[in-house]
């Protein structure tokens, strides 16, 4: 790999390689657009933009990468991957992906609902013990709980869809939050351990009355996997999804002889400078984030490895005469979920819905920024983003490292406005 990081003009790393076959050449990767596809004038802009954003007084750096109908038609690295900018940010560089890592989970329950080995509407119980009568907390205090029988089971759909009802940080879930925060799922040193933890914590709401967004449900989703599939979470998804796509820099860790080419975790210190994020990973570079293979937001990647994995989606499933999902689940991976709400909304907007393991556009006009209708992605904690617009043949990724932190003056959101660079650049 080394050489190919020496070549001008070539593409970096085995991820960059595989993805040769969908773009047009490599000098039309590394430099502006050549393509149709892209106003060359008007993507301009968007690199104008990132590099200020990663300036002296910015983010460290960034790695954007944009594919319409099939093809790369932009991929640029800016700024640097150390808190000190003396190394320059390269395009295979790898990023925490962190919530990411849930559109990937989602993938590997679609696959095994396929082969008929699990169903969307069974009952959480049916695979893991101790959520066969789910209690919810109605009052009371963390010590001194108020609790009844919960109106209906926990399906692999709320979790997969976030309505399973666990705290999530809404109003009214402080005292639900303590006692689970008591129990520390997080703390476990596997995922059965998770699991098991996670029985013993009372729901906050009924199942299926309310969105509420939290990375326990999809670590019970991984747990899943594993007993469905009698194999390890993260052996699964080397074998079942990383391999055969190609994504030779995703996993949940990353081997000692490639990391110095993960990029630094930076936050906001108190005065208003730049600093390693406190976190096992900043510190340690390629460690895993958790003790398990976290199935909510335990990923390194590549943007290569990603733009493969959302091509795939976006192409139906496949992707280089690799074929992981139909057509037909690709489709409702991608649809609004949460009917059963009024609105059927998240959290977040009033615009989005959410189908299984994104958000899905669902009033692109109310939302108040360039998109589509039935646009479908999601972005992680360390300021990373995706989204894929079937209606324009668009894939999208923008890849930064920094923790934002509220109550101190941190550094601007991007995504908003590298989504609208990236939509008024197409013809």
């Amino acid at each position: 790999m080394g050489e190919f990081r020496k070549q001008a003009g070539r593409w970096f790393g085995a991820a960059a390689m595989a993805l040769c076959v969908m773009a047009p050449s490599a000098a039309q990767a590394q430099d502006a657009p050549r393509s149709a596809a892209l106003s060359e004038t008007r993507i301009e802009r968007l690199h104008a933009y990132l590099r200020q954003a990663t300036d002296a007084h910015g983010y460290l750096g960034a790695v954007s990468l944009v594919m319409r109908d099939g093809r790369i038609v932009d991929w640029q690295a800016y700024g640097s991957r150390d808190l000190a900018r003396r190394e320059p940010i390269r395009r295979d560089d790898i990023f925490r992906i962190y919530s990411m890592t849930k559109t990937v989970t989602s993938v590997a329950v679609m696959m095994l609902v396929e082969e008929g080995r699990l169903s969307l509407e069974d009952p959480l119980s049916r695979y893991l013990p101790g959520f066969d009568a789910p209690q919810l907390m109605t009052g009371g205090t963390a010590d001194a709980p108020v609790l009844r029988p919960a109106s209906k089971p926990i399906t692999l759909h709320a979790l997969l869809t976030h309505t399973a009802g666990f705290p999530a940080g809404l109003k009214g879930d402080e005292e639900a939050n303590k006692r689970m925060e008591r129990l520390d799922p997080h703390g476990s040193h596997n995922l059965r351990e998770f699991a098991e933890r996670m029985s013993h914590v009372a729901l906050a709401a009924d199942p299926d009355t309310r969105f509420g967004y939290d990375g326990a449900s999809i670590e019970l989703m991984a747990r899943v996997v594993e007993v469905v599939s009698k194999q390890p979470f993260d052996r699964f998804l080397q074998q079942r999804i990383f391999a055969p796509l190609k994504m030779t820099d995703t996993g949940f860790s990353v081997p000692v002889a490639q990391r110095q080419r993960i990029v630094d975790l930076t936050t906001m210190s108190d005065n208003g400078t730049l600093v390693l994020a406190d976190t096992l990973s900043a510190r340690h570079p390629g460690e895993p984030l958790n003790a398990y293979p976290s199935g909510a937001g335990g990923l390194y990647a590549t943007a290569g490895d990603y733009a493969r994995f959302a091509q795939m989606l976006l192409n139906g499933g496949t992707l280089d005469g690799v074929q992981l999902l139909s057509r037909k689940s690709v489709e409702l991976m991608m649809r609004n979920h949460l009917t059963m709400l009024d609105p059927p909304v998240t959290q977040f907007s009033d615009a989005e819905g959410f189908g299984i393991g994104g958000y899905v556009v669902i009033d692109a006009a109310r939302r108040g920024q360039l998109g589509s209708n039935g646009q479908y992605g999601w972005s992680g904690a360390a300021s990373t983003y995706y989204t894929i617009d079937p209606q324009e043949k668009l894939v999208a990724i923008l890849l930064l490292q920094h923790l934002p932190r509220d109550g101190v003056k941190d550094l601007p959101h991007v995504s908003r406005l590298f989504y609208n660079l990236v939509y008024q650049s197409l013809p």
